[in-house]
């Protein structure tokens, strides 16, 4: 990776910047306990009634009522589906739940210095992440730091499509208007790196705890172990 050719930095969430551990026994389950009474009390909210819409219209059932809409909904927080009306509901529930300061987003203690060092250099910061831009912007608002969103210049979620899919990544590009190989992808996936890699952009593996590594991608263990 040369220094001189990373103008911008794009990275995943789960696994990369934040403990997977953090989603799966914290946000998933506070989301799976509250969005029930959440939906049937906001349910006639214009924000809360279009995702509710579209989740009918995922289930191909205009007429489903609200309860079959939660069941659906819950299933897919079993099933850990990413369901962009399901990441847009959660993002609506942890918002209360970071703003009653019942939880803060977790990150890595090697994240936050080298986000602010690399801002400093000039690198300009992005969030890819299968949950909502409103979820993202609230971990890293509310985050074991403080609020480190001044730090990024963009959010992307599934509404630029799936993490393993190359189109995505173009997407990604399109709207940075960067030469593809200026800019820099992280996660701990290897498919998602494989994706951002044929789209043209560098990639690096994060290899945290129960992440096994690849053997194409290179790696490191921590965002400091990056020369930006």
């Amino acid at each position: 990776m040369s220094q001189s050719t990373v103008r911008a930095i794009v990275t995943d969430i789960e696994g990369t910047t934040t403990d997977i551990n953090f989603v799966h026994k914290v946000l998933f389950p506070y989301a799976y306990a509250k969005l029930p009474d959440f939906l049937r009390q906001n349910a006639a909210t214009p924000a809360v009634t279009e995702q509710i819409d579209a989740v009918r219209s995922d289930m191909q059932a205009p007429e489903a009522t609200l309860e079959a809409v939660i069941a659906t909904l819950l299933h897919w927080i079993d099933t850990d589906q990413k369901v962009t009306p399901l990441k847009a509901l959660q993002g609506m529930v942890w918002a209360d739940g970071y703003q009653r300061g019942d939880f803060t987003g977790h990150l890595y203690a090697d994240v936050a210095p080298a986000l602010r060092q690399w801002q400093a250099a000039g690198v300009a910061l992005y969030v890819y992440s299968s949950g909502s831009v409103q979820a993202q912007k609230l971990l890293f608002g509310y985050s074991d730091e403080g609020d480190l969103t001044p730090l990024f210049s963009g959010y992307f979620d599934t509404h630029v499509g799936h993490k393993r899919e190359a189109a995505s990544y173009q997407r990604i590009l399109d709207t940075l208007d960067l030469p593809p190989a200026s800019v820099l992808f992280l996660s701990d996936v290897v498919e998602e790196l494989d994706a951002a890699e044929q789209a043209g952009m560098q990639t690096r593996q994060l290899v945290r705890e129960g992440t096994q590594p690849g053997t194409h991608h290179a790696c490191v263990a921590r965002f400091d172990e990056l020369a930006v």
